[in-house]
């Protein structure tokens, strides 16, 4: 899409590489000028259940998606083993309420009866990844009642809490910054997050969705062919991506068994593992509805019809 071997039908688009937060501010509280943007997920569902927030509204396009048991991080001292072991302790993050920590929570509270309430969280005061994912917005900031939540201690970042002994554990949508520097005092808390998060997928069919499309209302009122063509184009995008990956990834990635790996994955989620499309989406946009007002986050469980584009809900794959 970027370089344009896909076309929008019907556009000349212009495309802006920014970070997901900046993107988010832009969208919820900036200019918001924008015709289609991505936005990340659990931010957009606060704005639209808390704030009143209705510029924008979803397409089925899941544009980033991670399985989260890979980014609980404990103290390799901690005693911490297992996840029913994070019960009274302090965990640190850069942002309670983003999409990925929701997930997490959600995950801990399913899967081990981990409940948010159980820990203490402690907020950083940095973020080592902001280079890449911006500034945070307000939604990722939130803080629900029933919850303990403290400010860390200025001028420290998530990793840097975890070190100094200010938390137990920390949990962080990117890698942090210690543990990319190999320190061996910050491990994973599931040393095989893999095989974790494949178990979790065969039982529950759950591909956690982080940053979704979305079109402003008014844009799609006034071109109502728009929301289809862009969804179009995304699916050609994403086939040309998989045909890619098939033919020439193998040659061009550096790690040395891509093609195993892409092979497993297939075997395991399908050959569209990264579908688009409310039908194979459904599940995992509801867990996360329903965790986010689990976790007093939004005031009400949302449901689709309401997020997404109403004529986007019949968006399907050809």
């Amino acid at each position: 899409l970027f370089d344009g071997t896909v076309r929008i039908a019907g556009v000349e688009a212009e495309f802006v590489e920014d970070a997901i937060g900046d993107m988010n501010t832009r969208a919820f509280s900036g200019a918001g000028d924008r015709a289609v943007t991505e936005i990340g997920l659990h931010p957009f569902m606060l704005a639209h259940a808390n704030e009143g927030f209705r510029d924008y509204a979803l397409l089925p396009v899941p544009l980033l998606r991670q399985f989260r048991h890979k980014s609980i991080f404990v103290h390799a001292e901690a005693g911490i083993a297992t996840p029913e072991n994070l019960k009274g302790r302090r965990v640190g993050t850069p942002g309670y309420s983003s999409t990925s920590l929701t997930w997490i929570r959600g995950i801990l509270q399913d899967e081990y009866g981990v409940a948010p309430s159980d820990m203490t969280w402690v907020v950083a005061n940095k973020d080592s990844s902001a280079g890449e994912a911006g500034t945070i917005s307000a939604q990722e900031q939130v803080n629900p009642e029933g919850v303990q939540i403290e400010a860390g201690p200025a001028g420290l970042d998530e990793s840097e809490l975890l070190l100094a002994g200010e938390v137990d554990a920390l949990i962080h949508a990117g890698t942090p910054a210690a543990f990319i520097a190999g320190d061996p005092r910050v491990v994973r808390l599931f040393a095989d997050a893999r095989a974790v998060e494949q178990d979790y997928f065969r039982r529950t069919g759950v591909f956690p969705i982080m940053h979704m499309l979305a079109i402003r209302r008014d844009v799609a009122a006034e071109h109502p062919w728009l929301a289809r063509a862009v969804f179009d184009a995304y699916v050609a995008a994403r086939d040309h991506a998989y045909e890619r990956m098939v033919r020439w990834t193998w040659a061009t990635d550096m790690l040395p068994w891509y093609a195993a790996e892409l092979e497993a994955t297939q075997a395991l989620m399908g050959r569209n593992f990264y579908p688009y499309g409310l039908k194979a989406n459904r599940t995992t946009l509801e867990t996360l509805f329903r965790y986010s007002h689990e976790q007093g986050l939004a005031e009400r469980v949302l449901s689709l019809d309401e997020v997404f584009l109403p004529e986007s809900l019949a968006f399907e794959e050809g």
